[in-house]
């Protein structure tokens, strides 16, 4: 069977201790640069392929520093520090040498103890009640998901900027880590829900934390997961984006912030 293209793109190649070398997908390509959910996972692939990694992700933050270029570039990873439950991870994308991407990383191994789940999922329209949707844009990387939006319109003024919207990898994968964290990323910018022109933006600063591990998001096989998004302020050039992805039967799989660039 022909590789996905999201493994494709996330794929690293071993140069040595903690070191990989990747190469940037034009099917996951944005305006000037890789969509940032495909570098973030990219950076999250690098610490998954290290043998002395423990337990599954549990948080990560993802700090976007220069546009990455077409081509190659190389993956660096560094085991902060090993705990009796969490492992602390550093992470680098370099191009010529130089940081495009600085990570902090924690895994963890989960154990059994008493739970609880207060976050309950939106009421959103069923998925298959919800129209495809395809992104009016000149980029590739909307083309790798299906889309299916229950409640918000993308390129017009809405009330507010609140989103659920329904979200599958095309052609399907079975969900693991590396494409939640890409997904994570799929909310197309809130700007564009408050807005009828687009604007430049570019995402600062990503934060992920990770609500089940490997064994459960196995389970969620290759079907839609409902994710929720919106913002809190857009003030000077900068705006706040938070959200949560929800997985089968109302499971909250991963909850993310973040903090974008806009030109006004």
């Amino acid at each position: 069977m022909p590789e996905h293209p999201f493994d494709a793109a996330v794929s690293l190649e071993p140069l040595g201790e903690g070191l990989f070398r990747g190469h940037t997908s034009e099917r996951y390509w944005n305006f000037v640069g890789p969509f940032g959910g495909i570098t973030a996972a990219t950076a999250l692939n690098g610490i998954l392929r290290c043998p002395e990694r423990i337990g599954d992700p549990l948080s990560l933050t993802a700090n976007f520093m220069a546009p990455i270029q077409a081509g190659p570039f190389t993956v660096r990873t560094r085991p902060v520090r090993t705990n009796r439950s969490t492992q602390h991870w550093s992470v680098e994308i370099l191009q010529e040498d130089r940081p495009v991407l600085g990570a902090l990383a924690v895994f963890a191994e989960r154990r059994d103890t008493w739970g609880l789940r207060e976050a309950t999922p939106p009421e959103a329209r069923p998925y298959l009640e919800c129209k495809p949707f395809k992104a009016p844009l000149e980029i590739k990387w909307p083309g790798m998901y299906e889309m299916r939006y229950a409640r918000g319109r993308f390129g017009v003024e809405n009330p507010d900027s609140l989103t659920h919207c329904w979200i599958a990898d095309a052609p399907r994968r079975a969900l693991d880590h590396a494409s939640l964290t890409a997904i994570c990323d799929a909310f197309f910018p809130r700007i564009f829900l408050r807005r009828s022109r687009l604007a430049p933006i570019a995402t600062v600063s990503l934060n992920i934390y990770f609500h089940v591990d490997a064994g459960a998001l196995a389970k969620e096989g290759t079907g839609p997961v409902l994710c929720a998004a919106k913002a809190q302020v857009f003030n000077k050039g900068y705006y706040d984006q938070e959200g949560q992805v929800w997985g089968a039967d109302g499971v909250l799989l991963a909850s993310t912030h973040q903090i974008a660039w806009y030109k006004d």
